[in-house]
């Protein structure tokens, strides 16, 4: 889609959908469009005689203006009773749709409210709680009377009642109706399940368009896709538009590149210093980085805009959290949940603090909820799929990555979750595959490959083994667990030993020696290695000795040159490590060999002219 190059024509489109989205009382899609013009203030425009103001009365009916203001003035102080009733008997558009509007307002107020428990998102009682309005907007649907902003309404409900088929049939009519109506957009992104349908949508070739698709591909975590549509209207004159950046950084986040993340947030944070929007999601990057000052810091300071905001419970709440408070931490989140219980951050971030508390019930219950509020939360998927982990469930456990890993098919920490719980189940092919795929798509934790050459091993698949443990040893200082890495060396250390490797036998078998809990096996492997190399020492000698006419050709063929030394990173190690246990056994292994060979005086030996030959190939043998 290539993006608009008129900003005039966007800017006018922006202020006729104001005017339209403020009289019909649309306050969060009033305020976004608002914000999207004050991105576009360097675009000159003339208010007077503006045709988006001519249409401040538009759609009122003289007659029924009066109602429509008082209705419209009960509707902002959240009276929705009072406002359907003054505007029951209005045909006009829009008190029409207020009327429609206040009574949804009203029966979802009221079902908020009769809730037994602010903690459960219930949908049972949906259909009886909207059927008469249902029934309204379906009738009217069906004789084509409903504009675009009661058809977006049509919409909501039918999502509500989990008829998203239709939904998304009436939310694209209300979008072509209604371009400029974000309010349907963004109800329709959640639906949207793949990049195929998003394609197949009958969407308006509208800019509206551009920025949809570039937040529902950063919904489906489709992030380069978004990165590049949203790059490109920042360059073509969106850039002062708070939601492009806030979208770019979420896109961010969600590729793991915290920093740059962080870094949007903190310049949305010097543009826009009072907003709240978002700011879960830059509490949860502070979190992840450890940035303990710098949530403290923004914990004080959303207290300080509004403290009885979703958002800010969210953010103290992980105040408390990155402290390990985390009874505070859930009581912050309850309260989140109290004032907006589809709010889906708390939902998945109380799952997280059960889990920390050893409530699994707890935190199962808080995952199936924020499931319910949003299908395509992966971590709340993922949580569920720990939670069974935890409860030994395994085929439950299964199910639940399964869903996350379909979410997310390209992070390697539900591969790997994926791939264990197949490894629990005896199904060593799956596990294989989910370990392969996990160290294709770039492995955060470092563990697939380790992971693997386990399975191998413990399938008795040494020859595949290796080769993997060998990758997974390549780099050390990106391994966290140093447990897993010494375990590695000792078996490459072991498999060389075995297959007479020394020299690399050797290597591995020093690495060991930094770990404590390897270090006697280690030490016995070296004996072992000392052991082997003497003796071939002893074999070479007898068969010098036995041979002595050729003995010295041999010998001077054995000696190393430069250019047979190894260019592999076990020679430095091993010149390192010279004053270490293995020279000291090898040493005296060769000294008890020389006395005993001169007690037995062995004539022939002592005669040979090639005996300083003999001493080098033993000296070699123990330094090497």
């Amino acid at each position: 889609m290539d993006p608009p190059v008129d900003l005039k024509v966007v800017k006018q489109d922006i202020l006729a959908g104001i005017v339209e989205c403020e009289k019909r009382c649309l306050l969060q899609c009033t305020k976004w469009l608002a914000e999207l013009n004050h991105g576009l203030a360097d675009t000159p425009l003339e208010l007077r005689g503006n045709s988006a103001f001519e249409n401040v009365h538009s759609g009122i009916e003289a007659s029924e203006y009066d109602s429509y203001l008082l209705a419209k003035s009960y509707f902002l102080v959240r009276e929705y009773d009072r406002s359907a009733y003054f505007t029951r008997n209005c045909l006009s558009p829009v008190p029409k749709f207020l009327h429609l509007y206040a009574t949804y307002m009203s029966k979802e107020k009221k079902r908020l409210d009769n809730m037994t428990d602010s903690s459960v998102v219930s949908s049972v009682s949906h259909a009886k709680d909207f059927a008469e309005l249902l029934s309204i907007l379906r009738t009217e649907h069906s004789k084509d009377s409903l504009d675009g902003y009661c058809l977006y309404l049509y919409g909501v409900i039918l999502k509500k009642l989990d008829l998203n088929d239709i939904a998304v049939r009436v939310f694209v009519e209300a979008i072509n109706a209604e371009p400029t109506l974000w309010s349907a957009w963004l109800e329709l992104a959640p639906l949207v399940n793949d990049k195929r349908m998003l394609e197949g949508l009958k969407l308006p070739n509208h800019w509206m368009k551009s920025i949809f698709e570039g937040y529902t591909y950063i919904e489906l975590f489709q992030n380069d896709e978004g990165i590049k549509i949203f790059e490109n209207l920042q360059k073509n004159g969106f850039g002062k538009c708070i939601f492009i950046p806030t979208l770019l950084a979420i896109a961010y986040s969600n590729k793991r590149d915290v920093d740059r993340s962080i870094d949007i947030f903190q310049h949305l944070q010097s543009v826009d210093p009072y907003r709240l929007d978002n700011l879960d999601s830059y509490s949860n990057l502070l979190f992840v980085k450890d940035m303990k000052t710098e949530m403290s810091h923004l914990a004080h300071k959303v207290v300080e805009i509004n403290k009885y905001s979703p958002e800010t419970c969210c953010v103290v709440g992980n105040y408390y959290s990155i402290r390990s408070d985390h009874y505070k931490a859930v009581m912050y989140f309850q309260r989140a949940l109290k004032l907006n219980p589809r709010y889906l951050s708390a939902w998945t971030l109380m799952g997280h603090e059960f889990m920390e508390m050893k409530n699994t019930n707890a935190a199962i219950q808080s995952y199936r909820q924020a499931v319910e509020v949003n299908k395509r939360d992966f971590r709340a998927w993922y949580g569920l799929g720990q939670a069974y982990e935890i409860l030994k469930m395994t085929f439950y456990s299964l199910y639940y990555y399964k869903a996350a890993q379909q979410l997310r098919p390209y992070d390697s920490r539900m591969l790997v979750a994926l791939g264990e719980t197949y490894e629990k189940l005896n199904k060593v092919a799956d596990a294989l595959k989910c370990y392969q795929k996990a160290y294709n798509v770039g492995d955060i934790e470092g563990v697939a490959l380790y992971s693997m050459a386990k399975l191998y091993e413990k399938q008795g698949e040494t020859e595949k083994a290796i080769p993997a443990f060998l990758k997974f040893c390549s780099d050390e200082k990106l391994i966290a667990d140093k447990a897993s890495l010494c375990h590695a060396y000792m078996t490459l250390g072991n498999y060389y030993e075995k297959i007479e490797d020394l020299d690399k036998a050797s290597y591995f078998a020093y690495k060991c020696l930094d770990y404590e809990e390897m270090k006697r096996e280690a030490e016995s492997l070296l004996k072992s290695i000392a052991n082997k190399r003497a003796h071939k020492a002893t074999t070479s000698a007898a068969a010098a000795a036995a041979n002595p006419s050729g003995a010295g050709k041999s010998t001077e063929e054995e000696k190393p040159t430069p250019e047979d030394v190894p260019a592999e990173t076990y020679g430095e190690d091993m010149e390192m490590d010279e004053t270490n246990l293995s020279k000291r056994i090898e040493v005296a292994m060769a000294e008890e060999e020389e006395e005993q060979e001169e007690e037995a005086g062995t004539s022939e030996l002592a005669e040979s002219s090639d005996m300083p030959e003999f001493h080098m190939e033993d000296s070699y043998d123990v330094n090497e």
